[in-house]
């Protein structure tokens, strides 16, 4: 017969909590739950609204099956559903246990709540359940023999949850622990993608390339960064969603420290075909406002910024702290189909199902607010570590971090006289034309940002800022791209024995400053461009 991973058996008292603790169990990790209650009302449903009558008839059943009732219909349930968990609410005597153990062997772990009379009095008081029949009085439920000695099945339980100690939340945390559902603390499930130079490195299309490989996509930052994929018959741009969205069928997160417009998002949503199932929001994520949008145009003049509100809602949010009235995801009706669960909820479900997670950052290193060139620099910190304290993640959860480079940096060209950053060495597209054999307005039509349809500046590789970036991030692997613009040729390449000498030196060059392994590299923008060097 069939066996499921695990099976829970909950005992305690009448409003000890095991209904509260069922029901998060089966929310958050998606247990198969039995109530016996519903299956007694099943069996007798004449007076099955009575909580009188239902004492009476488990008590014969008990006697009539040696207390093997509740075993036969969790092997009826695993037989017609094959769950992987399996919760049984709940058990009452000796003998339903040692018949489910019979069965199942060590699958099985039994928990009992327990809390002192007046506390039990206090909550059986407060129950209101519509259609069922309660005693007037939590001393009538006692006079039931079997429930007048539930309180020795503490003395068989894997663990006993002392209630009126913890808060609901603090009860469903140690259930989960005692049964293993976090999963081990230090396993590293998580890889993040990373711009190691001003963005723009093409980080949208190495997502797309890698998500199919992975259960969980998530996505922080801000509208103010557009990452585009190649689809036909047209590519199209993420602002806000992860961009493996379209190629693949994960679970998709936008953790609590993203940066929301609300319209735009709705969207790129509804452009996407994303279903409320597939999309969780974390309920703290900022949203902008109008007002963001004005307070920037000063930025977009000054330092080159894409105005999107970013910046001045951030700020916002932490002067909401004194009381100035702020909107988080979970006050917008709009978002409230994909606000239900938090990211430290779907991360948690995640790791105990041992998910793959990728985590896409955006922007790139040479921006971050603290380790940028500032004030020519965003308003968020775009490294690793920030954007791992922006989701939620623990730095011990980091399997891989794929920072992506392109063998030209460049930086969005400012409207106004003034700069938006420096780069160490700036050339003109003329220059990359003549290099690359590409053609000058190809390349031209080309360079334009994601989010403003601006012209971007390029510079010379910078050496200087790979080392830093690779200080700041620690990458185990290199993604390269625009391969193309060391030679229009490895346009061509499949492999990377094909790519030109000039190319493969680079490459070898990259490595040795990073101290990483090019494991992945862009020859142009198309779903055939990526040479995969990897070993995982």
């Amino acid at each position: 017969m069939p066996s499921p991973q695990l099976i829970v058996l909950l005992s305690g008292a009448v409003s000890s909590g095991k209904t509260t603790l069922g029901t998060k169990l089966v929310q958050r990790f998606q247990f198969e739950l039995i109530k016996t209650k519903a299956v007694l009302q099943s069996f007798f449903p004449d007076s099955a609204n009575e909580r009188g009558a239902l004492q009476d008839h488990g008590t014969y059943l008990d006697q009539k099956t040696h207390g093997t009732w509740v075993r036969d219909e969790i092997v009826a349930r695993v037989n017609k559903t094959s769950p992987k968990y399996v919760l049984v609410d709940a058990v009452r005597i000796e003998k339903q246990v040692d018949a489910i153990r019979k069965a199942y062997g060590p699958r099985v772990f039994h928990i009992h709540l327990d809390a002192p009379t007046d506390v039990l009095t206090t909550r059986y008081r407060r129950r209101k359940i519509e259609g069922f029949k309660e005693f007037p009085a939590y001393k009538e439920v006692g006079r039931n023999k079997t429930e007048n000695r539930i309180s020795r099945m503490a003395e068989i339980a894997d663990v006993v949850i002392k209630t009126d100690r913890c808060t609901e939340e603090d009860v469903f945390v140690r259930a989960a622990s005692h049964l293993g559902l976090y999963g081990a603390e230090h396993e590293p499930l998580v890889d993040v993608v990373i711009g190691g130079e001003f963005g723009s490195e093409g980080k949208g299309h190495i997502v797309s390339f890698l998500a199919r490989e992975y259960d969980l996509l998530i996505r922080v930052g801000g509208p103010n960064a557009g990452h585009k994929v190649f689809r036909v018959p047209e590519p199209y741009t993420h602002h806000q969603l992860p961009s493996g969205t379209l190629f693949s069928e994960a679970k998709l997160l936008i953790g609590p420290g993203a940066i929301l417009n609300v319209p735009a998002l709705l969207r790129e949503i509804a452009d996407c075909g994303v279903s409320r199932e597939r999309l969780t929001i974390d309920p703290q994520a900022m949203i902008i406002e109008v007002e963001d949008i004005k307070a920037e145009k000063k930025l977009v003049q000054g330092i080159g910024s894409t105005g999107q509100g970013v910046g001045s809602a951030t700020a916002r949010r932490i002067w909401g702290r004194a009381g100035k009235k702020i909107r988080l995801a979970k006050d917008v009706p709009e978002l409230k189909p994909y606000t239900a669960s938090s990211a430290a909820e779907q991360l948690e479900q995640a790791y105990a199902t041992r998910r793959k997670i990728l985590l896409e950052g955006t922007q790139g290193t040479g921006l971050s607010l603290f380790h940028g060139p500032y004030p020519y620099v965003t308003s968020r910190d775009t490294t690793v570590a920030g954007l791992l304290s922006e989701t939620g993640i623990a730095p011990r959860r980091v399997r891989k971090i794929v920072m992506v480079c392109r063998s030209y940096p460049i930086r969005v060209q400012n409207p106004s006289r003034g700069t938006s950053g420096p780069l160490s060495q700036e050339i003109s597209w003329k220059v990359i034309a003549e290099r690359s054999g590409i053609p000058l307005e190809e390349l031209r039509s080309l360079e334009k940002t994601s989010t403003t349809n601006r012209k971007r500046r390029v510079g010379e590789f910078e050496w200087d800022l790979l080392r830093k970036a690779a200080s700041l991030n620690g990458p185990t692997d290199i993604a390269l791209t625009f391969a193309d613009y060391l030679g229009s040729i490895n346009t061509q390449a499949r492999r990377f024995e094909q790519l030109t000498s000039e190319t493969i030196r680079f490459t070898e060059e990259v490595e040795r400053v990073s101290g990483a392994p090019v494991s992945l590299i862009s020859t142009r923008f198309h779903w055939r461009s990526i040479i995969d060097r990897r070993s995982w």
